[in-house]
């Protein structure tokens, strides 16, 4: 019997696979027609890569903050037709001009294309989260401190101020520790008329007063509780928490303005205490028939305590952009915030170099009058 496989008029007809296709070669497969190749599932995979960044660079928060200019309010002008500082129950005086304080924005909703978008701005910089919030810490709880700060530093604008025009200040409780031997006598908001004896007119003399005690001493408290009469109340004295060989009460006292008018600050959805020297300017200001600013844009930035001393802030180089672009000619600059200042200031706008409210005062009276500031 002879083969016929290899008999081409029996096999090369019939076999599909051998046919040649159009070009001269064998034709592909049937089921290899749908396979990609290996260059094709690389750009397939790629697409599938870039599209899964683009989504995540867009849409993706990433650890950081983004800190720029905020915007500025004038201390004696309105917001929302509502004077900023407004005293009530006294004469004030017209002013003429602006106290401009100022404000760093803080936006902490930042995706990794919005974090390059800014940075490469030059309007804004990029930290980490870490810097500005605690590990934990939610964004409520920041707000409810920026508010509480905000709130700090309105009443020690209104002390400083008050006691630069010669008022008299009172001591209050500002905070009772649990479980010391002042819980349970003393509360929150209560007047301090006399400790371990001694007369008290500011929170030093506090101070003074339980400075040569020990632990295990009793002392006398004399207080005013919510305008009931005075009362006296002894407590014995704990070991200090921090080692401090003077015996413990438990309480912080703080100064308040002791008068019978009210000053208001009205100024929502700021926080933080770095508005505290133009509070205070703008109330002594209002309260004076001298004006103060006499025409002037003016703005400034720092905290400030009760006794008037003024301390740095953070962000200085966005309020100062941010205080160029409201107008502000001069922008008064805490003494420690020198340095930053001169290397970041706009041009046009002049640096005045403040340590305290007096020295503020002092210096825009300078500045009125045509004579030489302090400067940075």
């Amino acid at each position: 019997m002879s083969e016929t496989r290899d008999n081409p008029s029996t096999t090369g007809a019939t076999r599909a696979d051998a046919r040649p296709d159009a070009f001269g070669g064998e034709e592909t497969p049937p089921n290899s027609r749908t396979r990609l190749s290996r260059r094709g599932w690389t750009l397939v995979f790629s697409g599938v890569l870039v599209v899964v960044f683009v989504l995540l660079g867009a849409f993706v928060r990433v650890p950081y903050v983004a800190l720029g200019p905020g915007p500025t309010y004038d201390t004696l002008g309105e917001v929302g037709g509502e004077q900023v500082v407004s005293i009530n129950g006294q004469r004030t005086y017209r002013t003429n001009g602006e106290l401009r304080m100022t404000t760093v924005s803080l936006n902490d909703e930042v995706t990794l294309f919005g974090a390059l978008g800014l940075w490469i701005s030059g309007r804004y910089a990029v930290a980490p989260r870490e810097d500005y919030f605690r590990p934990g810490e939610t964004d409520e709880e920041v707000r409810r401190q920026n508010v509480q700060q905000f709130q700090d530093s309105q009443s020690n604008a209104e002390v400083a101020a008050l006691r630069r025009l010669g008022y008299p200040v009172k001591v209050i409780v500002q905070e009772v520790v649990s479980g010391s031997p002042a819980d349970k006598v003393l509360s929150p908001g209560d007047q301090l008329v006399q400790v371990n004896g001694k007369r008290i007119k500011n929170e030093d003399d506090v101070l003074a007063a339980l400075a040569d005690t020990r632990p295990g001493q009793t002392v006398s408290l004399t207080f005013k509780h919510e305008g009931q009469p005075e009362r006296t109340e002894s407590v014995t004295l704990a070991r200090h928490p921090d080692g401090q060989p003077q015996g413990f009460v438990g309480m912080q006292p703080i100064d308040r303005a002791d008068v019978p008018f009210d000053v208001n600050i009205s100024l929502e959805d700021v926080g933080g205490p770095s508005a505290g020297l133009m509070f205070a300017l703008a109330i002594v200001d209002r309260m004076t028939p001298e004006d103060l600013v006499s025409g002037e844009h003016i703005a400034g930035t720092g905290e400030i305590n009760e006794k008037g001393k003024v301390g740095a802030i953070g962000g200085i180089s966005f309020k100062l952009v941010a205080a160029k672009e409201a107008g502000a000619t001069a922008f008064l600059v805490p003494e420690n915030n020198c340095a930053e200042a001169v290397a970041a200031a706009p041009d046009g706008l002049d640096l005045i170099k403040v340590s305290d409210l007096d020295s503020a005062i002092n210096a825009l009276e300078s500045l009125n009058d045509g004579r030489p500031t302090p400067s940075c």
